[in-house]
């Protein structure tokens, strides 16, 4: 642990609706691609930690999974990790999608953090599909005057517009404090867990959409070939039906190859070596609502 008198320590929390932007711009923030992203909503399940040094400043972002109606016992996890996590946080960057109107779960969340005094920055991403961009004003004045954040930044994280915004205004909040990470470490996330991301990511963008949050994905073997650069990498896609497992490995495994491929290079351009990639399917019914397998699969904690 690093600390002298000049560093300085931030830790902030990225939340919001399914499918905000939270994770997109997590990765744009950290310059890595380290969360998934995917147009499905749901796409982050777990907190993923990501790591950005400017100068002496440390910023630690807490990616939560967003907030949305629960149907499952994992459903209900996400949700409650993603409350959890704006609890005890320095700040909170909490997005959300200005083509869309705020729901319940959001503008409670909003009540929370005005109530508990907690900075927040308020993101309104996707700007860049605002046809009409005078209906901002309105949105943004009424958002000021009901919950007072620290800083409101219309942003489209796609465009990159806004994101170096962020970034300072993140800076300018941060305390003296030790840097608790390396300066080049990006992510606390284990490589296993990250190789299962991309592997998983890939999946949300190619199949239909009853399948997607049916699957979990576990790295069953990751290791780096002494004589080679090679990463021997093994995933096993974890489904719901036997029908769904047809439609993962697609007529003549062409889905399923589809997504290796996708997968494949994800990998090797994160991991900077060449990937030897193997995916296997199987059927482990009604998996998202058994506490046991949530914890198998590292989503669910005692």
């Amino acid at each position: 642990m690093q600390h002298t008198t000049e560093t300085k320590i931030l830790f902030a929390a990225i939340a919001g609706h399914t499918n905000a932007g939270k994770s997109s711009l997590l990765n744009a923030i950290v310059g890595e691609k380290i969360a998934s992203v995917s147009p499905k909503p749901q796409t982050t399940r777990t907190r993923i930690t990501g790591i950005r040094n400017v100068g002496d400043t440390q910023l630690v972002f807490i990616d939560t999974p967003g907030l949305h109606r629960s149907h499952t016992r994992l459903g209900k996890h996400m949700v409650q990790s993603a409350k959890e996590a704006v609890s005890d946080i320095d700040c909170v960057i909490f997005m959300v999608d200005c083509t869309r109107k705020m729901d319940e779960q959001e503008c409670k969340m909003l009540d929370g953090l005005h109530a508990q005094g907690t900075p927040f920055l308020f993101l309104y991403n996707k700007i860049d599909l605002l046809s009409d961009k005078s209906k901002l004003a309105p949105m943004l004045m009424e958002t000021q005057s009901r919950w007072h954040p620290h800083a409101l930044i219309p942003i489209s994280v796609l465009k990159s517009d806004g994101v170096d915004t962020v970034l300072q205004e993140l800076l300018q909040l941060a305390q003296p404090g030790p840097h608790y990470f390396p300066e080049d470490m990006i992510t606390d996330q284990p490589e296993r867990v990250l190789a299962a991301e991309l592997v998983r990511e890939q999946l949300l963008y190619l199949l239909q959409d009853e399948v997607p949050h049916g699957i979990a994905v576990v790295t069953e073997q990751f290791s780096e070939r002494k004589d080679k650069d090679i990463l021997d990498i093994s995933v096993l896609i974890y489904c719901e039906r036997e029908s769904h497992k047809r439609i993962i490995i697609g007529k003549n495994g062409s889905m399923l190859k589809k997504a290796a491929i996708a997968a494949r290079k994800q990998l090797e351009a994160f991991f900077r070596l060449q990937v030897n990639l193997k995916i296997w399917v199987k059927v482990k019914e009604d998996w998202r609502n058994r506490d046991g397998l949530l914890q198998q699969f590292g989503l669910f904690e005692n």
